[in-house]
């Protein structure tokens, strides 16, 4: 199996080195494509993999190709490499907001295109990553997908109608979990913790909760209860919170994302 991406910057590397390092496929089987000369260089001399003088190599070379560009620029890549296209190959998308019909009438009516939203924890290998496939692609391809996605983190198989929602609740939100940390942070700052100190204590604590809720498959809410001890300090900071509109404005925020997504 050949892997091609087309586009490598932070999130197509986090899966390429995701890929390479799951040792599902050599160096010499994958290829990329960039737009500037030093990224193309970079790819060879860091990746170890072949670089792409263009975008139309890049789909002569590969049996899976993965979309890893922009939605705006996304349909000039699409008309430069669509008299490329051979039947079989498999095209996989990382663009939000571009369906599968849409991508299918470019590339052409009979090829197999599978929708994807990874995250930037894939840099980490601690993604998440949604996943729907047309009507082209066998079982056997979903699971390919599947376990290539799982190199660099998680993956889930969803109906193409929730891919917008996924946008908001993991493609978008580590930045909704950054501003959060560094709320956590400057307030311990002000209490007068080093800075550094305190991005550790704020990191680890958000890192500890979540692994918390996924290992004991409580549901948030009872956690939550589990850590406000009556009359307590954190039954204090929840009341503040729910008084600011802390939850409000977290739906709120997923809501325009989501609006945002559906209108690329």
């Amino acid at each position: 199996m050949k892997i091609g991406f087309i586009g490598c910057g932070n999130m197509a590397t986090a899966m390429l080195k995701g890929i390479l390092k799951s040792g599902e496929v050599e160096a010499s089987d994958m290829i990329a494509s960039a737009k500037s000369d030093k990224t193309r260089e970079k790819i060879e001399k860091e990746l170890g993999i072949r670089k792409a003088a263009n975008n139309a190599q890049v789909v002569d070379f590969a049996d899976v190709v993965f979309l890893a560009v922009k939605p705006q620029f996304l349909e000039g890549v699409l008309d430069e490499i669509r008299g490329s296209v051979k039947a079989g190959q498999i095209f996989i998308s990382i663009a939000p907001g571009k369906t599968l019909q849409w991508l299918g009438e470019r590339l052409g009516e009979n090829t197999k295109v599978i929708r994807t939203m990874p995250n930037t924890p894939a840099m980490v290998g601690e993604g998440m990553t949604a996943l729907c496939v047309n009507e082209l692609i066998t079982e056997e391809e979903t699971a390919l997908a599947v376990k290539l996605c799982d190199t660099f983190g998680k993956t889930e198989v969803i109906p193409e109608h929730l891919m917008d929602a996924v946008v908001g609740v993991s493609g978008s939100s580590p930045a909704y979990v950054f501003m959060f940390l560094e709320a956590m942070a400057d307030a311990a700052v002000a209490d007068g913790m080093p800075r550094a100190q305190a991005y550790k204590f704020a990191a680890q604590s958000v890192l500890g909760s979540a692994k918390l809720m996924q290992e004991t498959g409580k549901h948030p809410g009872e956690l939550k209860d589990m850590v406000c001890s009556p009359a307590g300090t954190t039954i204090q900071a929840v009341r503040v919170l729910e008084e600011k509109g802390f939850r409000s404005a977290v739906i709120e925020a997923q809501t325009e994302c989501v609006k945002k997504a559906k209108g690329m």
